[in-house]
């Protein structure tokens, strides 16, 4: 399938003639100097060193004609090869093996830009967010054993996201999104999403969180261990603090909020 993005277009001839204009200024002042040097002239070898740093710093080689001599140095631009550079801009082509009932072009370009959450997962379990460590494994059941955690931390996080995304900036239309829009073209956030950004508060006044914001609000939940001192020989008791609206919402959420049955323990059975 070859696909053609007008955003990636312009900004690679946007790009592209940055660096024409940076290029052709370089070589303007190499050409300036040579001219100006009469007395101790520049021999070609020193010209091609000048003009080779030029080309390697801008990577536009091949859309300069460069003309080296004993009789100086000129340059000018090669048309043909800007012209032909520009028909490929935003043009990219994506090859797959799945025939076309299994897989329809607009599926194929989703599922390749779908590579973008792997590369999220590796960036999530050596970022902020599960802060892997390095551990050198030798051993194949341990490095098999130790992969498995890695990504058994990743299916809880994305659980909890996906559990608390009314209370994060996190699109919740997106894997909706993702099957019908425009495979090609930019993806732009859904309406909720941008009343998010704007808003920054919930329809229930709350306000809207980062997860890492939202975990360390929910680490401020505590249970504070406590004695009598009418009587110092009694057993310890726990009290947990108060749940702020934004932690109670959270655990909603999360399905940790237990009914009332009058019990010291929501969890102990009858």
């Amino acid at each position: 399938m070859a696909c053609f993005n007008t955003q990636l277009a312009a900004e690679r001839k946007h790009k592209r003639q940055e660096l024409l204009a940076c290029t052709e200024a370089d070589l303007g002042k190499i050409a300036k100097e040579v001219a100006r040097r009469t007395k101790t002239p520049l021999n070609p070898g020193q010209i091609g060193q000048k003009v080779g740093r030029i080309l390697h710093r801008y990577k536009m080689g091949k859309h300069f004609r460069v003309t080296i001599d004993e009789e100086g140095f000129r340059y000018e631009r090669r048309a043909d090869s800007i012209e032909r550079e520009r028909d490929l801009d935003g043009i990219y082509v994506i090859r797959t093996s799945e025939p076309d009932d299994r897989l329809s072009a607009a599926d194929a370009v989703r599922g390749y830009k779908d590579l973008a959450q792997v590369e999220r997962v590796f960036r999530t379990l050596k970022g902020l967010d599960i802060r892997v460590r390095p551990i050198r494994h030798r051993i194949d059941r341990r490095v098999r054993a130790h992969i498995f955690l890695c990504l058994l931390a990743y299916y809880v996080e994305w659980h909890m996201r996906r559990a608390l995304a009314p209370l994060l900036f996190d699109d919740e239309q997106l894997a909706g999104n993702r099957q019908h829009r425009d495979p090609v073209a930019p993806a732009r956030p859904s309406a909720s999403a941008q009343q998010k950004k704007r808003q920054r508060v919930t329809p229930e006044g709350l306000p809207i969180q980062s997860f890492e914001t939202l975990l360390a609000t929910l680490a401020r939940r505590c249970q504070n261990p406590c004695r009598l001192l009418c009587d110092p020989e009694a057993p310890p008791f726990y009290l947990l603090t108060d749940s702020s609206p934004l932690q109670q919402r959270a655990f909603e959420l999360l399905g940790l909020v237990f009914p009332v049955t009058g019990k010291l323990n929501p969890l102990e059975t009858e």
